[in-house]
């Protein structure tokens, strides 16, 4: 079941790797996704799309040293 960050859904999976990052890295991720993108009426203000015909529809964010998709 996903858990829910303001308007964005975290997989169990997903959770589970941003908390095995450490705290610092997972509380960095956690405050990016509640303070700047679930604020967004349209989270693609920031990031880019991935590349490809099949992956258009999928966006990343860069926080630090990692990627989210």
């Amino acid at each position: 079941m996903p858990r829910l960050l303001g308007k964005i859904e975290v997989t169990a999976a997903a959770a589970r790797q941003i908390k095995g990052l450490g705290p610092s890295n997972a509380g960095r991720i956690g405050k990016y996704l509640r303070e700047r993108l679930a604020t967004l009426d349209d989270p693609r203000q920031l990031g880019r799309p991935l590349a490809g015909s099949e992956l258009g529809n999928f966006w990343r964010y860069r926080v630090g040293d990692y990627r989210l998709l």
